[in-house]
């Protein structure tokens, strides 16, 4: 059995994974995903019911979602907004699959996010908090939501510094609305495992470092970190959600490295 310190990311695999065209093909994929949470969560001690996984639908067309819904999948993620929202429409007939949003808002696009997403996961700014917390009042809706937090030190990459996070979580009281479940971070796209898993020890350390001081209607329970690359070194690190996207999905069109942000403008890497 490996020492966690040994696990080494799996970066490297894009376009390795097959398209899953079947729910035979989805339910093959979760279970494949799921035995290597089980395993990370064993070379650790923790207990594999500790760890969400969320299966991430970005790009994918809806008739694939429909298929990975009926292999089991039932809260999809998605990065852009705009096509979480049409796919939400689409989907309606599905009234037990719920939508996380995990992507960068603009607060131009709250208004989307509060009709239909169940959780929000890129919350790092105090502007998109008073959108979404203006938004949800009129539709008489709450929210789940992660403060994201930028721990590979990157100016390419969304989410609060780490020192700038306190402050942040003092603030959030105020909107009544956002139900703050924990942290969120996206790792070093890295092939250097230790590189990767310093991004994890560092949420995780901040976690616990502000539980001593966070207002208490401040949930820090959760750490939403890990991808299909890397999901196994962030569960050893404490990770309770892993956004993992190809590797039941089915690889994308492009490398991930095309997903990974590389101006401030572009898009979030993939899951």
């Amino acid at each position: 059995m490996p020492e966690p310190s040994d696990t080494q990311t799996r970066h490297d695999q894009h376009g390795r994974y097959p398209q899953a065209a079947t729910v035979d093909d989805f339910q093959h994929n979760l279970a494949a995903v799921r035995t290597r949470m089980d395993a990370a969560c064993h070379r650790v001690g923790r207990d594999p019911a500790g760890v969400r996984l969320l299966p991430v639908s970005k790009t994918k067309p809806e008739a694939s979602l429909r298929l990975a819904h009926a292999a089991g999948c039932r809260m999809l993620g998605e990065n852009k907004v705009q096509e979480a929202f049409g796919k939400w429409e689409a989907m309606q007939d599905l009234t037990d699959l719920h939508w996380s949003v995990i992507g960068h808002l603009q607060t131009n696009k709250a208004k989307l996010v509060a009709r239909f997403a169940s959780e929000f996961q890129a919350l790092d700014s105090l502007r998109v908090a008073e959108a979404l917390e203006r938004r949800l009042q009129a539709e008489g809706r709450s929210l789940d939501v992660f403060v994201q937090v930028n721990t590979s030190g990157e100016a390419s990459k969304y989410g609060l510094s780490p020192e700038d996070v306190p402050a942040f979580l003092r603030a959030l009281p105020a909107f009544p609305a956002l139900r703050v479940r924990g942290l969120m971070t996206l790792a070093l796209f890295s092939a250097e495992a230790e590189r990767v898993r310093q991004c994890f020890i560092l949420l995780r350390t901040l976690r616990d470092q502000l539980r001593q001081s966070a207002p208490a209607s401040i949930g820090l329970d959760e750490l939403s970190m890990g991808m299909s690359g890397d999901f196994e070194i962030a569960i050893e690190e404490g990770a309770t959600v892993v956004r993992v996207g190809q590797a039941i999905f089915g690889a994308r069109p492009l490398p991930d490295s095309h997903y990974w942000p590389g101006e401030p403008s572009t898009e979030e890497a993939q899951p």
